[in-house]
């Protein structure tokens, strides 16, 4: 099978779908909308729940579960909420099938459901429900609950990763008796989420908060994380909802506090997805593959004998196995590809594929030279060392390799975001392509229009914001500095 990936300026969409298909990352479910998450992509996933669920649990943070279904007037009580979804909701109208008169399967009508279920498309509905039940007093406060699970959001246009009809994510819910506590907890989670995305993901971020009509249905304020893609377009990374009193007034979630008077509690949502995973082929990719920011990656090392006999193989397999060993002990993962009727050219190929930051190719020439070929992933630069060297050599390598990727991107990031106060000229940097930074006068209609007029939305407003701006669009005095871009 040819493992060569469409170029990345000749189709940047069939790109993406070739990385993540020939890499084995994921695949397309038999329901239209829905993907596979195949071992090594699945492996990326967990690397990334893995750092996020401990960051979480450093902050007080724990787990929890809640069910898939979600009674459909549960939905009805927050109005805005319910608006916010409706057109994605898949519906549950009966609980089991019967053979009908053609001999095939239909539901049963004597089945048919009191009332109708919504397949989780999130949660907040019922974890309020169940919060009304907890929650009697501030001695119950606050409430910092997590969950690792699947959503459906019934999506017209699919593409893998970034917008599926089923997909995997975390959801954190919590309840907070003062308005202070739970925006702090809002930022607090922000923060993580631009931690590990850039420190781990090496995902360069803009981060701001969103406007009203971008907001997330339901909430008093919505921040976000922005990534740019190699197209330059953005993509909402994650979010973290400030929801103010909202759902404990829907759900009429009160305790009594020190003063002995009832009150609405305070909460927050918040949640990243797998289309982080997304965001990592499309601002790391290239046209060989993946490339891997080594913290996140499934494999670090792979190290690849060249070898003509099992006699070859065995000499080759003592040589390296002190570099096997020491990477077990300090936990960095380590590949030993030892498979047989594979051409050493073939597994070159397929670990720059699957984007492995450091590859060792190591022959008998090597061994007899005491050396070994490494070659980097991010720069595609090979060089000869002495074995002896190779320890602190790859442990260099790969700190240089996470922090390389990273400073990649962001000077690609800010080649592409451009500041104007011009209309004319914002319209031609929009077509373009990238990040526009510029003045907004916050006015819902003013927004609008600049979308339907160039398709590019309000990514976010800044939390650091410059002043004495004029509206892009109007010319008036602008309310906030903002990020304008075509996003997916």
């Amino acid at each position: 099978m040819s493992k060569s990936v469409t170029p990345k300026s000749q189709d940047y969409s069939k790109w993406y779908t070739d990385v993540i298909t020939k890499a084995e990352l994921a695949d397309y479910g038999p329901v239209k909308g829905t993907m596979i998450i195949r071992p090594y992509g699945f492996q990326i996933w967990e690397n990334i729940k893995s750092i996020f669920d401990k960051e979480f649990k450093k902050t007080n943070h724990t787990n929890a579960y809640f069910p898939l279904f979600i009674p459909k007037s549960f939905l009805n009580k927050e109005a805005e909420h319910v608006e916010g979804f409706a057109k994605e909701c898949a519906i549950v109208t009966h609980s089991r099938l019967t053979v009908n008169e053609e001999g095939s399967l239909s539901p049963d009508p004597k089945s048919k459901l009191d009332e109708e279920v919504i397949v989780r498309p999130t949660s907040e509905t019922i974890i309020w429900s169940m919060y009304k039940k907890w929650i009697k007093s501030h001695r119950d406060l606050p409430i910092l609950i997590n969950q690792w699970a699947n959503v459906v959001r019934w999506e017209m246009r699919t593409r893998l990763f970034l917008r599926t009809s089923e997909f995997l994510w975390q959801e954190g819910h919590t309840a907070h008796a003062t308005e202070a506590e739970a925006i702090d907890e809002t930022h607090k989670i922000l923060n993580i989420y631009q931690d590990v995305v850039e420190n781990f993901m090496g995902i360069p971020l803009t981060v701001g908060r969103k406007s009203n009509s971008e907001k997330f249905a339901g909430a008093v304020e919505t921040f976000s994380i922005e990534a740019m893609m190699g197209d330059k377009k953005a993509l909402q990374a994650g979010t973290s909802h400030y929801l103010g009193q909202n759902f404990s007034k829907a759900f009429d979630v009160k305790f009594q506090d020190t003063d002995n008077t009832e009150k609405h509690v305070y909460a927050t949502s918040w949640g990243v997805s797998t289309r982080l995973i997304g965001a990592l082929i499309m601002v790391h990719g290239d046209d060989k593959g993946l490339r891997l920011p080594p913290k996140i990656a499934p494999i670090q090392i792979v190290i690849v004998p060249i070898f003509k006999s099992d006699e070859d193989l065995d000499k080759l397999t003592q040589y390296v196995n002190p570099i096997l060993e020491y990477m077990n002990e300090n936990n960095i993962p380590c590949y030993f590809d030892q498979r047989d009727k594979l051409s050493p050219g073939f597994k070159f190929n397929e670990w720059e594929m699957k984007g492995v930051p450091l590859r060792i190719e190591v022959g008998m020439r090597d061994l007899n030279n005491q050396a070994l070929t490494i070659a980097r992933r991010d720069n595609n630069e090979k060089s000869t060392i002495k074995i002896n060297e190779s320890n602190t050599f790859l442990i260099t390598a790969l700190d240089d390799i996470q922090e390389s990727l990273f400073n990649e991107a962001l000077a690609f990031k800010k080649d592409n975001t451009f500041q104007t106060s011009d209309y004319d000229e914002f319209k031609k940097m929009i077509s373009n392509g990238g990040f526009v930074e510029c003045g907004w006068d916050g006015e819902d209609e003013t927004e609008s229009k600049i979308k339907k007029e160039t398709n590019a939305t309000i990514r976010c407003i800044p939390l650091e914001q410059k002043h004495n701006l004029k509206c892009i669009y109007t010319q008036k005095p602008a309310k906030y500095n903002v990020v304008f871009a075509k996003a997916y």
